[in-house]
């Protein structure tokens, strides 16, 4: 990046393979010069991206930084009924009072309570997983472990067949990555369809026969319309899985980068909750917050920010600010008091964080204990990423050998 940044950064910031890469180093350059810098996405509007700890946490537990897409411009309404109708009607997607009546819906399903319950499941799905990679030698890291724990749980949850996990991992994808170019934007359409069929249909199911799963008792609490709740679904089938992939992935790459801490956590395994955190905080799997809108002219750090304007919390930034964590670049797992907003800060505070927590903490855990010299497969310089633009922060691949 050059040393002079320009006022206003452009599109591309986001979007590119080094950025995607290795985005810390242009974040602290950005840090250095203030916490609130104006970009340019969405292209042509008013838009700021927010690199501290501080006024990023503060933004996003800030009422006046809206999250419902009717606060936008009349072309943003549009681009995302046009280009995400799936996910428009989530509880993600909107303010109290609406906020309030979707997520309490969904709530019930995702008490601590009733999250340890699935414990034994987690740690059986685990080992199983595990047990079909033990006797390989190598193995592709996300493929083989990271992706199918967490889908499987969230399947199950939600009472889903298992069986469709692959599909769920291609219309994720497709409404996750970002639309660069024709042939994706084809390919969101496609998913965007085939998920609006696939749970219509399973809303329909449920309502004829309900069972004890998530979508039954999202279906007959009689509190959302149809249109909400196939984006609900949508939502907690993508957010169930997707950050916990991340995760892992993430997590693990950091320790295998870093042999001196893997060895620590590998001896005090009594670590393991104190590394997820960390995890979360060094390389966060979910790099920037979704969008938020100003409802009215405001200030962030002594900027001005005008009403309609768009706000970009960088998550993965505010986890290296040096004033919230000390030695920010690098990893300690048995770091204390660990600060971060990977899952978020305020009303939208993520409702998976429990069962997130809980299917990391038991992955590292066995991870560690059943594969206790994993190493790296390939270069450092061969790993890819996916691009930024997505939001979340997800390695393609990684190749593992034990």
């Amino acid at each position: 990046m050059p040393k002079d940044m320009p006022e206003n950064l452009p599109f591309e910031f986001f979007f590119s393979p080094e950025f995607s890469a290795n985005p810390y180093p242009m974040y602290a350059e950005l840090r250095a010069k203030g916490p609130v810098h104006r970009v340019d996405f969405p292209p042509g509007a008013e838009a700021y991206v927010v690199v501290d700890y501080e006024h990023g946490r503060a933004a996003l537990a800030d009422p006046r930084l809206s999250k419902d897409i009717n606060s936008g411009p009349e072309w943003f309404r549009e681009a995302v009924r046009d280009g995400d109708p799936i996910l428009a009607d989530n509880m993600l997607m909107a303010d109290p009072p609406d906020h309030t009546r979707l997520r309490k819906v969904v709530q019930r399903a995702f008490t601590p309570r009733r999250i340890e319950l699935l414990r034994p499941r987690i740690e059986q799905i685990t080992a199983e997983l595990l047990d079909g990679i033990a006797g390989r030698g190598r193995a592709e890291l996300i493929a083989d472990f990271a992706f199918p724990l967490p889908i499987v749980v969230i399947c199950e949850l939600m009472g889903v067949p298992v069986e469709d996990r692959e599909l769920f991992r291609e219309w994720s994808g497709a409404l996750i990555d970002p639309p660069i170019d024709e042939k994706q934007q084809a390919r969101k359409v496609r998913a965007t369809e085939s998920l609006r069929v696939y749970f219509t249909d399973l809303i329909a199911e449920r309502r004829a026969d309900p069972g004890e799963d998530l979508v039954s008792v999202l279906v007959t609490s009689d509190e959302l319309d149809d249109r909400e709740l196939v984006s609900t679904l949508a939502l907690l089938l993508i957010a169930g899985h997707e950050t916990t992939v991340n995760l892992i992935g993430n997590g693990m790459l950091a320790l295998l980068l870093d042999p001196e801490q893997f060895a620590l956590l590998k001896s005090r395994p009594e670590l393991v909750p104190n590394a997820v955190e960390e995890f979360l905080r060094f390389d966060a799997p979910v790099e920037r917050g979704t969008f938020r809108i100003a409802v009215e002219d405001m200030e962030i750090a002594g900027i001005p920010v005008g009403k309609g304007a768009f706000v970009h919390v960088s998550i993965g930034a505010a986890g290296r600010d040096p004033r919230a964590n000390a030695h920010p670049d690098g990893l300690d797992v048995a770091r204390q008091d660990t600060r971060h907003v990977s899952f978020g800060h305020g009303i939208h505070f993520c409702l998976g964080a429990p069962l997130a927590r809980l299917e990391a903490q038991i992955a590292f855990a066995m991870l560690l204990e059943r594969l206790p010299d994993l190493r790296l497969d390939c270069r450092e310089d061969e790993l890819s990423w996916r691009l930024s633009g997505s939001i979340v922060r997800s390695l393609s691949a990684l190749p593992v050998a034990f």
